[in-house]
């Protein structure tokens, strides 16, 4: 009795220390992944003001939230006037609107653009991409759908580390701009997640699978409107 009592110790004790292991390592793996993507960031991150370039392909705009009335959430207006501020001042002459449109009830890139023309920019210089339901996604589909090899990426700051990450993976060359202009409720959460967001597309960096769709290709050199729909 005392043996057997003895042997379901040792294999719990085992199965304990198996465990804290791989937590361990687990944990690990994040942290370097997120310190790795956060160093490899470093001094690409900048403010439209410090941006005096204008031979970028277009100013990449990424999705967010939009609300039940089709207005943009705080955090995705705040990447829209960005990325505004970036074409008046002629960074590019071209931006990609790219976020989530796989439902008729949910359209982000439709109100990207509308609010973007509402404040002058013009319709055919608006592209956008229906279908970059994520990060990774979003620059695959810039790349290989629109023919961008040099852009710069709006979004808010805890965003552009990940983003820039896979840009560099793609061979795009690749510099942030960030989005923060006012503080965001629920932030916290998003930065929890983010830890976890870098880990995952690590694999995405590192595997490089096709995103969810692609399709025929689309030329800058066109009007916007042909992605309209």
């Amino acid at each position: 009795m005392k043996k057997r009592i003895k042997k379901r110790s040792n294999k719990r004790l085992k199965a304990v220390v198996i465990t804290g292991i791989i937590v361990i390592a687990a944990l690990i793996f994040v942290a370097a992944v997120n310190i790795r993507m956060i160093l490899g960031a470093k001094g690409r991150i900048l403010t439209p003001e410090s941006i005096n370039l204008s031979d970028y392909d277009c100013i990449l705009v990424l999705g967010a939230g939009v609300r039940d009335d089709g207005s943009p959430s705080h955090m995705l207006e705040d990447r829209l006037l960005t990325g505004i501020s970036l074409f008046d001042s002629g960074v590019s002459n071209t931006i990609l609107m790219s976020g989530d449109h796989g439902r008729v009830e949910y359209d982000e890139v439709n109100t990207m653009k509308n609010y973007a023309v509402s404040k002058g920019v013009p319709a055919e210089r608006i592209f956008l991409d229906h279908a970059g339901f994520s990060t990774y996604d979003s620059l695959y589909r810039a790349k290989e759908i629109f023919g961008a090899e040099k852009v710069v990426i709006v979004t808010q700051e805890y965003h552009l580390y990940r983003a820039l990450a896979i840009a560099d993976s793609l061979g795009i060359e690749a510099l942030g701009v960030s989005a923060d202009l006012r503080p965001y409720y629920g932030q916290f959460a998003r930065e929890v997640r983010e830890v976890a967001a870098r880990a995952k597309d690590f694999f995405y960096i590192l595997f490089k699978p096709e995103p969810v769709v692609l399709g025929e290709t689309i030329s800058f050199d066109d009007s916007g409107e042909v992605t309209d729909g």
